[in-house]
């Protein structure tokens, strides 16, 4: 995948998360940077459970969840 396709999925990625746990987004780089930081927590998460990405969906799908995890770990982290 090239760098603005991945920067795209990384980009979408992060909204989908800002919004699913949050309600509102973070802005057009927040979501960039927890979109890309999410792909790739997202790919090692998957490749420990033994699956692996296909196509434009499942590289979303990854780097949504990776996103969703992360922002997670940052909202426990905020806490303690």
């Amino acid at each position: 995948m090239d760098l603005i396709g991945f920067l795209l999925i990384g980009l979408i990625a992060g909204w989908i998360a800002t919004n699913f746990m949050r309600g509102s987004g973070m802005g057009l780089v927040g979501n960039l940077i927890i979109g890309v930081i999410g792909a790739f927590v997202g790919g090692f998460l998957f490749r420990l459970m033994g699956f692996a990405a296909m196509g434009l969906i499942g590289h979303l799908i990854t780097a949504t969840v990776g996103a969703i995890v992360l922002l997670y770990a940052v909202q426990v982290l905020k806490k303690a």
